[in-house]
């Protein structure tokens, strides 16, 4: 016997109300995976992620790690050996069943951007556009343009682009189709800092007002880590930590995530111990210089813009901590 669950209508579609609500908003699973480049070492033995719709997901690790491996094994580029990945309910088969490579549903940006070398920038990011409707077609292109700071080069070929603005054109073109699923492998690498703060809020603001899931690969999570839902630490292709960015950041499960973060002062159990401490990492900015505390003395303090950048002994222990002014001499220290 069958019961109906009522129905829940949100962001252009229909929830049910209940216990299976979870698995309805499931994007992508990943179970039991195993994947080796060669039989003597396995990149991935048994592993296992779930990522939401409707997100935006950062795989984050250092080089070597497995996130474009990750990313390739999703979109359907590279056969795993065992276990399953399940796509909106669907389970994928690999470039052994597709004629194709690659999933109809996801769009794939790698570091490399596949371009038509002699077609213009607007012609590239309309290339999987119908013409049925011309006129729409070119506002989508126009619109997605200007998502990724391109108004300016539409009919330029790609040749005469930098190597990060021929990036944009292929984020443009994978965002032309509406996928379910954008798959993006370092896609902020090749960007001058000022291109990348502009595109970054652009393009993150775009995916959530379309409702296209986003998975992100990355080792510059203080870049993005404001407009992430979750954030998946590799290590040696294991997961190493999964939560939200907050969770993340304040309770990195070792030195190695607390470092994806940028700087951070790491101590040891007998550090710890010693000085007292909670934690095993602190960020520069958790370190505040006040009025009682730890003494200590100022080796360096350089201006860095917002801040002062100051490296610091603490007995025998080299520091850095961020202040609002230029410091010297002795000093004490508290931790928070």
């Amino acid at each position: 016997m069958f019961s109906i669950l009522p129905l829940r209508y949100e962001k252009n579609r229909f929830f049910p109300i209940g216990t299976f609500q979870y698995l309805c908003i499931m994007l992508l699973e990943i179970n039991d995976l195993y994947f080796s480049y060669s039989k003597e070492k396995p990149l991935f033995e048994g592993l296992n992620l779930n990522f939401e719709k409707d997100r935006i997901i950062a795989l984050a690790g250092e080089s070597g790690c497995g996130k474009s491996t990750l990313l390739s094994l999703i979109y359907g580029l590279l056969d795993w050996q065992k276990g399953g990945i399940i796509f909106e309910g669907r389970k994928l088969m690999g470039p052994k069943g597709n004629l194709v490579p690659g999933e109809p549903d996801m769009k794939f940006v790698a570091q490399h951007f596949d371009l038509m070398p002699y077609a213009t920038v607007a012609e590239n990011v309309g290339k999987f556009i119908s013409n049925i409707h011309l006129t729409k077609k070119k506002e989508t292109v126009a619109e997605l343009l200007e998502v990724v700071g391109l108004e300016d080069f539409a009919h330029t070929l790609p040749k005469y682009l930098s190597g990060g603005q021929q990036q944009r054109v292929a984020i443009a073109r994978a965002l032309s189709v509406m996928p379910k699923l954008l798959v993006l492998d370092e896609p902020f690498s090749n960007l001058d800092f000022s291109r990348k703060i502009g595109l970054r809020e652009k393009l993150f603001r775009y995916v959530k007002q379309h409702d296209i899931s986003l998975i992100i690969s990355t080792h510059e999570l203080q870049d993005i880590i404001p407009w992430l839902d979750q954030i998946v630490v590799l290590e040696n292709g294991k997961t190493v930590q999964n939560g939200s960015p907050e969770d993340v950041f304040r309770n990195p499960e070792s030195p190695y995530v607390a470092e994806l973060f940028g700087e951070v002062n790491i101590f040891s159990r007998k550090e710890m111990s010693g000085y007292g401490l909670q934690k095993f990492a602190y960020y520069p900015g958790d370190i505040k210089i006040t009025g009682s505390g730890h003494e200590a003395e100022v080796l360096e303090s350089r201006f860095a813009g917002s801040h002062y950048w100051n490296k610091i002994r603490m007995e025998d222990k080299e520091l850095i901590v961020y202040s609002d002014g230029k410091i010297k001499g002795a000093v004490t220290l508290t931790f928070s």
